[in-house]
């Protein structure tokens, strides 16, 4: 199983599918199934019966997962990257995007 390097609240953009070209913020990562959720792409219609929740039921719009193949790091300029791992100079692995050699900053 290879490494996830995509967490929670980083911001990602679309390589294929459907919504090839569109950016979001990762609002989950399902490691067991390599798919993400991203806000605001892949929104389907969910039919829903009324419940103590939602009252009245009726169609949601909601995110689906994609997978995370279809989906590229953007790094602070903007631009998509791949994503390595290596040692910072306190000793500790951390990401780094491939394509300017900087770290990425974790939230």
């Amino acid at each position: 199983m290879t490494k996830i390097k995509l967490r929670k609240g980083d911001n990602v953009k679309v390589i294929a599918g459907n919504d090839k070209g569109k950016t979001g913020r990762v609002l989950l990562v399902e490691r067991n199934k390599n798919r993400v959720i991203i806000e605001g792409v892949r929104m389907v219609s969910k039919h829903t019966k009324p419940s103590a929740e939602s009252p009245n039921g009726g169609i949601i719009e909601k995110e689906a997962p994609i997978n995370i193949s279809n989906v590229m790091l953007l790094d602070d300029a903007g631009n998509p990257s791949r994503v390595g791992r290596k040692l910072n100079d306190k000793g500790k692995l951390q990401r780094y995007s491939k394509t300017t050699g900087e770290f990425i900053k974790d939230e």
